[in-house]
């Protein structure tokens, strides 16, 4: 029962730093529950799909950032910060590139992909704990129309 409660109460504090996730620019309680209640020294993949907006959107009360900037140019500023916390962490990135297509199966539309990889779930919750990293995320959001991130096992 501690485990379960040591999860609720880091599920409740991941959504109060990165929120609901009802906007779908964030993850939901359920999903970072999903992550959680893994094996933790289960290796943890994630497939990354990012869609830009053409121009930023942050809050409006967001005063420490600068109006009129590209989607990508904010994005730009979160992976400055993500990838070297990344790193730090003891995670990976093993595709960062444009998105080409469907190969098979339906086209979607992405400008990103990126496949980021964790040893474990420490590694993982490293990165996502990190001050450095919380404070970047808005512009991850304000960057994003939509983003998908889905979950492998490595």
């Amino acid at each position: 029962m501690q485990v379960n409660s040591q999860i609720d109460e880091s599920v409740q504090q991941l959504c109060v730093w990165y929120g609901d996730g009802h906007d779908d620019l964030s993850p939901k309680a359920d999903q970072w529950r999903l992550i959680l209640e893994r094996p933790a020294n289960q290796p943890i993949t994630l497939i990354n799909f990012f869609k830009f907006r053409s121009i930023a959107e942050y809050p409006q009360d967001n005063h420490q950032i600068s109006e009129n900037i590209s989607g990508q140019d904010a994005f730009n500023q979160y992976a400055s910060i993500s990838i070297s916390t990344m790193e730090r962490v003891g995670g990976r990135f093993l595709l960062v590139g444009p998105y080409e297509g469907v190969f098979l199966g339906q086209d979607e539309d992405w400008d990103l992909v990126a496949i980021g990889s964790y040893p474990n779930l420490e590694s993982f919750m490293g990165l996502h704990t990190d001050l450095d990293y919380r404070n970047a995320y808005c512009h991850r959001k304000a960057a994003c129309e939509h983003q998908k991130v889905i979950l492998c096992s490595s």
